[in-house]
Formats: structure tokens, sequence, C-alpha cells
């Protein structure tokens, strides 16, 4: 295969519910000989172009590589997460042959394998998928210990700051700093701090990793059924992630319209310097250099902020799972096809091209790799360290009752909000309540 060696073709790719900007078409199926296996892919920076360095030049480069064994053809999901979910679950539900090959956001694994849509990982290959994987994309591909996908890229958060802000501020970046210590300088410097906090996926990923980070997890017992689920939102930690909500809040350095932001508003304001601190995925680093803007020289990363003085952050891990239709007509060839889509060279060229991360460890020592992202190596210390979103069959509940308590960011009151949230989930789990 050949990798795309030109400019990065970058979009806001979190993995969760970021805009991507572009229309769901249809899918070439031009090719011949062979098995046909239909690939259903999330948009990229690449598009439908089988030269933009996205998914669409992958399943090109695959089906030369194979010789005639198969033919990767694609079709486009919708943007959001949301909306990949319920087309794919359409079609899984109805055993519809014309899907293959799926690329699923991580939290969706869990739900697909429940219902016996995805087709389990083969013994002899589940090894080709895990080692040298970051662990946390292989714990997402996994179900109550059966492995069902295949981890394709992962992504994670990074602190983007201006050194010159920081070192206003007083603040030793050199240090692992804290929420608040990060809220404090923004004060002292009167600036502000990109976030994303508006009701949809991306707030939930902020609140997860604000919980994972004080040492809790929303969901205690991934698995169990759901008038079971036991959550760890009332709690100490899950108080100290509402703390450090209700403190950017009533400090007002999320920007004049904290409950409306996501990943683009948080880099606009990054971008026009009303924020000198941004929390966001790594395709920033890309748009701000195509963005060209004069103070790129001053730009900086850091891990995560810690929830919690003295305990290690855990950081968002977003990504892209690829998993094989149970009802595939040749999932044999659809694993083989999954093992080339994912593979180092793969996934070099899909970084190389679209800036999403790579989700096996040995991409970042790839020369062309640091030459493009110089943040290389926080980039995989911080998915090693990552703390993955709930694992359960029920996610969609859980994150859309979370999010609707939690929002707007203002109401949010670490001695109530946590206890409110649990009751609702209870309830809605139980079929007393509804979203």
């Amino acid at each position: 295969m050949t990798r795309r060696r030109g400019r990065i073709a970058f979009v806001a790719a979190a993995g969760t519910a970021a805009a991507l900007g572009l229309s769901a078409c249809g899918g070439d199926s031009s090719a011949s000989g062979g098995t046909q296996l239909t690939w259903w892919i999330n948009p990229d920076g690449g598009g439908s172009d089988p030269e933009g360095g996205g998914q669409v030049q992958l399943a090109k480069e695959c089906t030369a590589a194979s010789d005639g064994a198969y033919t990767i053809n694609f079709q486009m999901l919708p943007n959001s997460a949301s909306d990949q979910r319920q087309q794919l679950l359409r079609r899984l539900a109805s055993s519809d042959e014309g899907v293959d090959i799926m690329s699923i956001d991580p939290v969706f694994v869990a739900e697909f394998a429940e219902a016996g849509f995805l087709a389990q990982v083969p013994a002899d290959m589940k090894s080709e998928f895990t080692e040298g994987v970051v662990p946390p994309a292989v714990t997402n591909a996994h179900w109550k210990d059966t492995m069902y996908a295949a981890p394709f890229w992962a992504n994670t958060q990074l602190l983007w700051y201006r050194e010159s802000v920081a070192k206003e501020a007083g603040l030793d970046m050199s240090e692992p700093i804290t929420w608040d210590e990060l809220i404090e300088a923004a004060k002292k410097v009167d600036t502000e701090i990109g976030v994303q906090a508006s009701r949809y996926e991306g707030y939930m990923v902020w609140i997860n990793a604000l919980v994972e980070g004080a040492g809790e997890h929303i969901v205690q017992n991934p698995g169990a059924p759901g008038e079971e689920l036991e959550f760890g939102l009332d709690t100490d930690g899950g108080t100290q992630a509402a703390a450090v909500i209700q403190k950017l809040a009533d400090a007002k350095v999320g920007g004049p319209a904290l409950g409306s932001t996501n990943e683009t508003t948080s880099l606009d304001m990054f971008q026009n310097e009303k924020a000198g601190f941004m929390l966001n995925w790594p395709y920033v680093y890309a748009a701000l250099k195509g963005a060209e803007v004069d103070w790129m020289d001053d730009l900086a990363w850091a891990r995560y902020p810690r929830t919690v003085q003295g305990e290690e952050s855990k950081p968002p891990l977003g990504g892209i799972e690829m998993g094989v239709n149970a009802a595939s007509d040749d999932p044999k060839a659809a694993w083989e096809a999954v093992a080339c889509l994912t593979s180092a060279e793969s996934q070099t060229t899909y970084m190389l091209g679209t800036g999403n991360p790579a989700a096996r460890t040995e991409v970042y020592d790839d020369s062309e790799i640091r030459e493009q992202f110089p943040m290389a190596d926080q980039i995989r210390t911080s998915l090693a360290d990552s703390g993955p979103r709930p694992l359960t069959q029920y996610y969609g509940d859980v994150s859309s009752g979370i999010q609707r308590v939690y929002s707007p960011p203002g109401s949010v009151d670490p001695d109530t909000t946590p206890q409110q949230a649990e009751s609702l989930l209870h309830a809605v789990l139980k079929g007393d309540a509804l979203l």
C-alpha cells in the first residue's frame, strides 16, 4: 500500500459526536472479482475521495492488497455518532446482508454485541488485533469477556494552551495541574477555557473524564441488567467531579455561552484568542496550522488536568472500533479485510491523512508521524492512561440521562445533581420514566 504524504485533511472527528462537515453519500461498488464486502464508515477528512487519506483510501488500498480475494465497497454513515448508531441498528436488526464491516463508536460495541449483531473476533486473529494496541481501546473492543471488534483509531484529549498566557498566570506547566488551578489561572489573567458543555455526547465525555479522574466509574457494574446497574455519580468522586463543573461555570471562564459549546466553538474561542486554554482532540493542531494563526510559536500542550490533587488524570478516550456483522455472507473475508484496514501501515496512512490518532503504539515512532505530530508522545501516553466511557448495553440511556440532569452546566450543584442523575437513571432503566 502507499501512504498519503500530503496535507492533513482534518476534521473535528472526536469519535463521539463531533460535527464532521460531510454529507452521507453512497459508496462505490465498481471493483470486480472475489467477495464483495460493504464497509459502513463514519465521515472523515478523506470524504469519498479514494486518494483523500481517509477510510475510502484504505478500502481501495486493501482491496488491491487482497489480490482479488475481496473487494471493499463503502457506504457513508451520518455525521453524528447518535445518528450512526440508529442507522446501523435498523439495518442490523433486519439482518441486512448489505452490511459486512462497520466503523463503530467504541461506546456502542457493548449494545451491538449484547443484541447479537456483531460476529466474534476469530480466536486465531485476536492477537493480531490486540498486540501493540493501547489497552483502553482493546477493552472497548470486548463485551462480557468476548472480543467483538478490532481497534482502528483511538482518540484522546489534551490540554492546549498558550505558553505566554500560562506564564502570565504563573502556572508551572512542567508539572501536572488540576482543574482548580486551571480555573484560578484563567480568572487571574481574565481569559477563558474552551470546553464542551452543550447537551450532547461531548459533554458526557467531559463529565466521564472528571469522574474517572476522581477514581470513580459512572457505571460500577458493567454488564448488569438495567434494573441492577449501580452508578458512581453520587459518591465522593462524583461530587468532586460535579464541583469542577460548578466552579468553572461560577467563575464564568467557560465563555459567554458555556451551555452551547462543542469542539468547534471551543476551537474558535482558542483560535481567536478569547481562550488561553482549551480541552480538545489532537485534530486541532492541524486545524490551527491550516488556519495559519500568527501565534503558532506560542502554542503548547499538556496532559489532561487532574480532577483531584495528587491523583492522575484520566484523559477521555474516543476513536473508532471496527466490527463485522453477524449476518454477513462472508465473515471470514470480512475479518481478513479488517486485519488489513487496522494494520500499522493503514493506521499510519490514516493518521497522516486525517489527523486521527492511531490505536497501535508503534505508529507513534514513525518519523513522518513524529514530524507531523510533535505531540505524538503525549497522545500515546494519554491514550494509554485514558478513562473509557461506561461499557454498558444501556449506554444510550445512561448518556442521555446524565446530559439531561447536568445541563445547563450553570445548574450543576455537587450536593444535589449527582443524586438527581442517579435517581433518573434508575427510573428510566426500570421503565418508570422516559428521557
